[in-house]
C-alpha cells in the first residue's frame, strides 16, 4: 500500500478540483485527478465499416464506435492498476495516448467514468475517487470501477481474436 505523501495530503485537503479548472491545473494537480482505474490501458478498437481492419486512434472520425476489450497493456500491473513503465509508456507503446490539457477535447476514447472526462463535462468527481477517500483506491476497486480482477494481459491473449474479448463494463458509470 502506497504511503500518502504530505504533498498528496495537501492536495486532498485543498479540494482544488472544485475551484481549479483542468486547464489551470499544475502537473501535480493534473496527475492526481487520474482515479487510477486503468480503463484507459485496455485495448480499444474502432468498428468502422469503411475500414478494412481495426485500428488504434486518438481522434474520432465521423460516427465510429469505440469498443473496449478486457485485454490490458503488458505494462499494467493487474493488482495495483498502475503502469509499470509510466514515464516511458508512450515510447514503449506508440499507441498509448498521454492525456493532456491540450488533447482533452478529444477524450472520446476515455470511458464515461474517467475523472478527466467528468470534470471536463462539468460533473464532479465520483464518490469512489481516491481524492475523496484519503488518497486510497480501495473504494474504487471494491465498487468494481477499476480493471482489477477483470482483465488479461496482452501477452497472454490471442490478439487475432481480440473482437471476442469485447466488454461493456468499462462504460459503466457509478455515481
Amino acid at each position: 500500500m502506497a504511503k500518502i505523501t504530505p504533498a498528496m495530503q495537501q492536495l486532498i485537503t485543498s479540494r482544488y478540483w472544485e475551484t481549479t479548472s483542468l486547464s489551470d491545473m499544475n502537473d501535480a494537480q493534473w496527475e492526481a485527478i487520474c482515479d487510477g482505474c486503468a480503463k484507459c490501458c485496455l485495448h480499444k478498437f474502432i468498428d468502422d465499416d469503411d475500414v478494412e481492419e481495426a485500428h488504434y486512434t486518438d481522434a474520432a472520425k465521423g460516427e465510429e464506435v469505440m469498443h473496449f476489450t478486457d485485454i490490458a497493456c503488458q505494462y499494467l500491473h493487474t493488482k495495483s492498476c498502475q503502469c509499470t513503465e509510466y514515464e516511458d509508456r508512450t515510447e514503449l507503446v506508440p499507441h498509448c495516448v498521454k492525456l493532456t490539457q491540450a488533447n482533452l477535447p478529444e477524450i472520446f476514447y476515455m470511458p464515461p467514468s474517467c475523472s478527466y472526462r467528468r470534470l471536463h463535462a462539468g460533473q464532479t468527481l465520483p464518490s469512489w475517487h481516491p481524492l475523496l477517500n484519503g488518497g486510497k483506491a480501495h473504494k474504487m476497486h471494491s465498487m468494481g470501477m477499476s480493471v482489477r480482477g477483470k482483465i488479461v494481459n496482452e501477452l497472454e491473449a490471442n490478439m487475432d481474436l481480440f473482437e471476442d474479448r469485447i466488454v461493456t463494463w468499462p462504460l459503466d458509470e457509478i455515481d
